[in-house]
C-alpha cells in the first residue's frame, strides 16, 4: 500500500519536540518522500516544528485539561478529527499517559497506529475510573500504562546511560534509535536561521553569553541565576535572557546563533541552541549529564552550584578554546 498520509505524534515539552520530533519527521520523510507529514504536538511545540519543517503540517492541542475527565474529552474529540482525515500510519512517539490514551483509542476504532499506547481499552479504564478502582500510579506510571509496537521500548525502562556505549547525543539518539529501532535515523535538528544583526555586533568585541537557569521542575531550577549574570558582566561579558516565550521563537533561535555560549538548566534552551550550533554549558543539578551530552555539562549534585565557581568554569571554557584556536 502507498503511504500518503502520515500523522507523527510527540507532545511533551519544547525542548522534547526538538530534539526528538524534528529528527523523527526528517526520518519519515526520507522514508515516505511522496508522503504528507503532519505533526501532532502540544502548544508550546508548534512554533519550533513550523521553523524546523515549514511543509509540515502542525496540529497543535492548545489547552491540555489538568483533571483527567475533561482532560479524555478532549483527546476523544481530537481522536475522532484525526480519524476523519484518514491517515495511512499514524504513530505515536509520545510516552505520557493521554497521547498513548488516544492511540489506543485509535487503535481499538480500526486506524493504523504504530508505537506506544495504552495497554488497556478505554472502555476498561473508563469502568475502572467510574468504579473508583482505577489507581492513581497507573495514570502517572509509563511502566504501568504503556505498551508499545517499538520492538526496542522495553529498553526505555532500564538506566541505560550505565552503559559503557552511549549516544553521542543523549537520551534522544537513545530513544529514537534504540527504542522505537529508527536504525537509519540522523541526528538532524538543525535549523537555518538568520543570526540576530545586534548581536552579532556585540560578539565581535566582546564575548556573549545566553543565560536560561530556569527549569520546568523546580529541582532543576538554577537559584543563583541573577547572581551569575551579574558575575558574568562584572567579568566583561555581554548576556542576555529571555527564554519565557516573550519573543518569537525565530528571535530566539537568532539570538543564539549569536552568542558563543548558552548557560543552562536542564532545560529545552540546551536543544534549542543545538539546532542552530551554539554550545551549551549545562548547570546539572540532580541529573546525570551522560542522559543529555551537552558540549560542557557541571557535575551532578544535589546542591547548587556557588555562582563563583560557574563563573570560573565559563571563563576556563573560553581560556579552553582560545588555546585550541592558537
Amino acid at each position: 500500500m502507498q503511504v500518503k498520509q502520515i500523522l507523527l505524534i510527540r507532545m511533551l515539552g519544547l525542548g522534547d519536540v526538538t530534539c526528538i520530533g524534528i529528527p523523527a519527521i526528517r526520518y519519515f520523510k526520507q522514508r515516505f518522500p511522496d508522503a504528507k507529514i503532519s505533526f501532532l504536538t502540544f502548544a508550546a511545540g508548534q512554533d519550533i516544528i513550523r521553523l524546523a519543517e515549514p511543509d509540515v503540517e502542525v496540529l497543535a492541542l492548545e489547552q491540555w485539561p489538568e483533571n483527567i475527565v475533561p482532560a479524555m474529552e478532549a483527546f476523544l474529540g481530537l481522536a475522532e478529527d484525526i480519524v476523519g482525515v484518514g491517515y495511512d500510519q499514524i504513530v505515536n512517539l509520545d510516552t505520557w499517559f493521554m497521547p498513548c490514551f488516544m492511540s489506543r483509542f485509535l487503535k481499538d476504532a480500526g486506524e493504523p497506529v504504530l508505537g506506544n499506547v495504552m495497554n488497556i481499552s478505554v472502555q476498561d479504564l473508563i469502568e475502572q475510573f467510574q468504579n473508583q478502582t482505577l489507581k492513581p500510579e497507573y495514570v502517572n506510571d509509563p511502566a504501568a500504562y504503556m505498551d508499545s509496537s517499538f520492538m526496542g521500548m522495553s529498553r526505555w525502562h532500564t538506566p541505560w546511560w550505565e552503559s559503557a556505549f552511549l549516544p553521542d547525543n543523549g537520551y534522544p539518539e537513545f530513544y529514537l534509535r534504540s527504542c522505537c529501532s529508527f536504525d537509519q535515523l540522523e541526528m538532524n535538528w538543525q535549523i537555518d536561521v538568520k543570526a540576530d544583526h545586534q548581536l552579532k555586533k556585540i560578539a565581535k568585541k566582546k564575548k556573549v553569553i545566553a543565560l536560561a537557569p530556569h527549569a520546568r521542575t523546580a529541582e532543576r531550577h538554577y537559584p543563583h541565576g541573577d547572581k551569575l549574570k551579574t558575575l558574568l558582566e562584572q567579568a566583561g561579558f555581554h548576556v542576555w535572557t529571555g527564554f519565557d516565550g516573550r519573543v518569537s521563537m525565530r528571535q530566539t533561535l537568532a539570538q543564539l546563533k549569536s552568542s558563543h555560549l548558552l548557560v543552562t538548566a536542564p532545560s529545552a534552551p540546551q536543544w534549542l541552541a543545538a539546532t542552530v550550533g551554539c554550545p551549551s554549558l549545562v548547570i546539572c543539578g540532580d541529573v546525570d549529564p551522560r542522559t543529555l551530552m551537552p558540549d560542557y555539562a557541571t557535575d551532578q549534585t544535589t546542591t547548587a552550584i556557588a555562582p563563583e565557581a560557574m563563573l570560573e568554569s565559563i571563563e576556563s571554557i573560553f581560556a579552553e578554546q582560545a588555546n585550541e584556536e592558537h
